[in-house]
């Protein structure tokens, strides 16, 4: 249900006396169900999963409504619906608002660049939090596409201005509103071409939103798993190049060194040239600086990607970035998920499964994405793959820098040397495509034999052992027209 689906007319104003009689009539009626809904809307305004939390007002003058309302058509908000919400109280960040929650100002090193917003303004620039400005959803809360003014804080009509993503906080206690206060905190000091723009924030009562730069391509992990045609190899190594280039700036070349902790492929966005920039930086922690060699704290982040030391004693080191980044590299170039359940036994855990492969120098070929169909590089894929092994050592001292990742990667952009032109490839998808082929025949005829053999005494057939017409699937072999199932991954609290 978005916001503008259900809505409470008439001036913010209104006695209690009508008030009454309008509860009144619906009592009259018979529309208890409506009513309900229409009371408590006022207080909780539901998009999708999210919830939207609007303190009531009764105080707040017509006044101050309408002065809102023209405020947004000034600004060239007029795609905004006439009715409203709800009857709120539009309190603008002062230095009084922050105040009133306890340790906000404190803790909140708020950089001179960020602009701060008003919820107001917010809530006009993504034209009423609309379900059809949802971009997506993840662990911190709900994304919006929104337009601001260039330089200013004003919501402008969709198509001008600028383009923003407005991140909302779920209200799930003290760990979401760290997360944000992190968010800020870092993204607020730490500038980079591979780093995800914070251009602002707003902070009003128990409200807590952030604004981002635009990334009209969206997530990685979109792109690597719920689209029909596979990225170029070209375009993969460059995302990895930037990824690695990102974080090697914030673990070597940042004034604090940052360990990011939340390194996975729905967190690296593209913008529309493919350039990758790391968002989300509500995990991050201040590295250890000084004679410490780790940081102690409770373990978080997401299944699958997180280094094994990490998760067995809690200790965070620039090197546990390392680990997810092999991961996520590893997924880039099998176009497999870190953790997929669907896949057959043995091949859920892609680290697991991709080991045996990572050592020999004439299996890597398995390990390539199958959809890329030989168009990638032999020897980029050949060093990628010893880099990935590499970055999943399972001693964190043996991994490299990411300013060594990086150096490593730099040069595979450019290899053309095409595996589909390779005798060694064809001679290996030759061997492959007979090995499915007299796989499949086999089983049809070890079902056929069965079949024949089965027959009874007085001739007649048994009854399949398959009811509905459903057809065996071989043993550790998926079925050829099963599509796995997207598994998003989200943080373990």
């Amino acid at each position: 249900m978005g916001l503008g689906s259900a809505t409470v007319q008439g001036d913010a104003s209104v006695s209690s006396v009508k008030s009454k009689g309008r509860r009144k009539k619906w009592w009259k009626d018979g529309e208890q169900k409506e009513g309900w809904k229409c009371r408590w809307w006022s207080r909780f305004c539901l998009v999708g999963n999210c919830v939207f939390r609007s303190k009531l007002d009764g105080s707040v003058s017509s006044l101050r409504m309408k002065n809102a309302e023209s405020k947004s058509i000034r600004n060239g908000s007029g795609d905004q619906p006439t009715t409203i919400a709800a009857s709120t109280s539009t309190t603008y960040c002062t230095t009084e608002s922050c105040i009133s929650t306890p340790g906000v100002c404190q803790e909140l090193r708020v950089a001179s660049q960020l602009r701060r917003f008003t919820f107001n303004e917010l809530r006009c620039a993504t034209r009423n939090f609309r379900p059809e400005s949802l971009l997506g959803e993840g662990g911190f809360g709900c994304v919006f596409k929104g337009w601001v003014e260039e330089n200013g804080t004003a919501p402008m009509k969709p198509g001008l201005g600028l383009t923003v993503a407005v991140k909302t906080l779920n209200h799930d206690g003290l760990q979401g509103h760290k997360e944000w206060l992190a968010e800020v905190n870092f993204l607020g000091d730490l500038i980079h071409p591979n780093l995800v723009k914070l251009i602002g924030y707003c902070i009003e009562d128990d409200q807590r939103l952030l604004v981002y730069e635009f990334m009209p391509r969206g997530s990685l992990e979109n792109h690597l798993f719920r689209r029909s045609l596979p990225l170029p190899w070209s375009t993969r190594m460059k995302i990895a190049l930037d990824a690695a280039k990102g974080l090697a700036f914030l673990h070597e070349e940042a004034e604090r060194p940052v360990i990011y902790r939340d390194f996975k492929t729905s967190n690296i966005l593209l913008d529309v040239d493919y350039n990758a920039k790391l968002s989300d930086f509500g995990l991050a922690k201040d590295g250890p600086e000084g004679d410490k060699t780790h940081v102690s704290t409770r373990v978080m982040g997401t299944y699958g990607y997180a280094a094994p030391e990490y998760v067995m004693t809690g200790h965070l080191t620039s090197k546990s970035d390392v680990y997810s980044f092999g991961v996520v590299f590893l997924e880039i170039l099998t176009g497999r998920r870190s953790m997929d359940k669907k896949r057959p036994h043995g091949e859920h855990n892609l680290v697991e499964w991709a080991r045996p492969y990572l050592r020999g120098r004439r299996r890597f070929y398995q390990l390539i994405d199958p959809r890329l169909e030989g168009h990638f590089s032999i020897k980029a894929s050949h060093k990628a793959i010893q880099l990935a092994n590499q970055c999943l050592s399972r001693d964190p001292k043996t991994r490299p820098l990411m300013s060594e990742v990086v150096e490593v990667l730099k040069p595979l952009i450019n290899l053309k040397d095409m595996a589909v032109s390779s005798s060694l490839f064809q001679t290996i998808s030759a061997a492959k495509t007979s090995n499915l082929n007299t796989r499949n025949g086999s089983f049809k005829m070890q079902g056929s034999f069965r079949a024949q053999g089965s027959l009874s005494r007085n001739g007649q057939k048994p009854e399949s052992n398959f009811s509905n017409g459903a057809q065996a699937t071989p043993p550790n072999q998926t079925p050829l027209n099963q599509t796995p199932k997207t598994n998003i991954s989200e943080k373990e609290q």
